[in-house]
């Protein structure tokens, strides 16, 4: 499979791991449920920031899975909000994997969109707070 060669964005990641081998499928990649599970930490923090508070996943609107990530790949997860409503919070990731340490590569491997909702301490949506300029 050819690899386009790219390079990180110039931005600070949301969220940087490498996972391990307990995060393997039975064909030695990195199961696409761990990924799902980081890209959705990965967008909450920039949603929590914003909300100053709790938020909670309500939806993903799209998931795209470009490459498999592997045991031993630095894997980056870049969050931007792209939408902000009166309780929601929508959120572009990208993800990127940096791998062959003998000839660096670095892969865009997963794309992602969700929304989180903002919500009090019982739970219950609540709006997002105006933007502190």
């Amino acid at each position: 499979m050819a690899v386009d060669r790219i390079t990180l964005p110039n931005e600070q990641p949301a969220l940087r791991l490498v996972p391990m081998p307990a995060d393997l499928n039975q064909n030695g990649d990195v199961f696409g449920g761990w990924v799902m599970a980081q890209v959705d930490v990965a967008g909450a923090i920039p949603a929590m920031r914003r909300a100053r508070g709790r938020v909670a996943t309500v939806s993903v609107h799209s998931f795209l899975f470009k490459q498999p990530v592997s045991v031993g790949d630095i894997v980056s997860f870049y969050a931007q909000i792209v939408r902000i409503g009166q309780t929601s919070i929508t959120v572009n990731v990208e993800v990127y994997a940096e791998r062959n340490y003998a000839d660096l590569i670095t892969v865009k491997v997963t794309e992602a969109q969700l929304t989180y909702v903002a919500i009090d301490s019982s739970g219950k949506k609540r709006d997002v707070p105006a933007e502190i300029t």
